[in-house]
């Protein structure tokens, strides 16, 4: 296993302050440098308004690192060797001493081996379209039956199936929570066009709603969804229209793999004039900044639970009404 490295300001933070976990995929496979290192240094600047030390998790020199500093942040946007790495490939990248920008589901592992609860993306991965006979799945979804973190998105990635990505996250556990919104949102888009399994209009009540999830004993994670604003987002009919444009030219392009999820959301930046690009830097911005809200009340409710300070008789129900609920499906 590749050595773990917390940094300094990560490691003096925990269990002491919030924490919100990053990945670093965005910043190796989205903008050209150095727009991808100011886009990342906003996200960041985002986390740490809200309250947040922003963790950036990457494979750097061998070694898994939790937190990164203002110069490895630098290494990771500058360097064209850097390489989008999941979860199965943080041990392959770390013995060939490169640079491996983590995408949710390596982020997730390194989050949970360090002791962080709270990681916040855009767009998670889930099951693609023509599942049924690609059986392609992303690794986001097998991490967060894994890792015991809170995950707070704006929905699946809008090149995904909504609908299949919820079916599997039922089936396997993992509850769905829709943070003052009854739709699942599409990443760039308000909504999916599917409903969320779940919705809380109290952070206060979801952090209890997670914690009670854990305190069963239970081993995986948590989402907790919240769209793109309307202003910003790309209306659905209009980025279903492009979706169906840039999968055409894939498979004019031959496309597969891992290869597929990139190449289609450069196909929508370009077939949509630059109107995806300018719903993803916004959506990176607003879900950062509600991870960092999720992750500081998170925090407090972890203080209170261990001061003795508990719920009122009404809300403990509430929180265990939710867990129920997004368990009993499954069942």
């Amino acid at each position: 296993m590749p050595r773990l490295t917390i940094s300094p300001e990560v490691a003096d933070a925990l269990g002491r302050r919030p924490i919100l976990a990053l990945e670093t995929s965005v910043i190796a496979g989205g903008l050209p440098y150095p727009a991808n290192l100011e886009s990342a240094q906003a996200v960041d600047g985002a986390a740490r308004d809200g309250g947040a030390v922003p963790a950036r998790i990457a494979v750097l020199d061998g070694t898994l690192h939790v937190g990164l500093t203002d110069e490895q942040l630098q290494r990771v946007a500058e360097d064209p060797t850097a390489v989008k790495a999941s979860v199965r490939d943080i041990g392959r990248v770390a013995a060939g001493g490169g640079i491996g920008a983590l995408t949710v589901s390596g982020a997730v592992h390194g989050a949970r081996l360090a002791g962080i609860e709270v990681l916040a993306v855009a767009g998670i991965g889930g099951v693609h379209r023509g599942a049924a006979t690609s059986f392609d799945v992303s690794a986001d979804l097998p991490a967060f039956v894994r890792n015991r973190v809170a995950v707070v998105c704006a929905g699946v990635k809008s090149i995904l199936d909504a609908g299949l990505t919820l079916e599997w996250l039922e089936t396997h556990s993992v509850p769905v929570v829709g943070y003052r919104c009854d739709e699942f949102p599409g990443y760039v888009s308000v909504s999916s066009g599917r409903p969320n399994p779940h919705r809380l209009d109290d952070l206060g009540l979801i952090a209890r709603s997670v914690l009670a999830h854990w305190d069963s004993g239970v081993e995986g994670g948590f989402l907790v969804t919240h769209p793109i604003a309307a202003e910003h987002g790309v209306p659905f009919d209009v980025l279903e229209a492009r979706i169906a444009e840039a999968e055409v030219a894939a498979q004019e392009a031959r496309v597969t793999g891992p290869d597929i999820t990139p190449f289609l959301l450069k196909e929508l930046a370009r077939n949509s004039g630059g109107q995806t690009s300018a719903a993803n830097r916004e959506v990176l911005l607003s879900t950062t900044r509600l991870g960092a809200e999720f992750a500081v009340r998170l925090f407090e409710e972890r203080l209170a639970a261990a001061d003795g300070v508990g719920v009122e008789a009404a809300e403990a129900a509430e929180a265990a009404e939710v867990f129920a609920g997004a368990r009993g499906a499954a069942s």
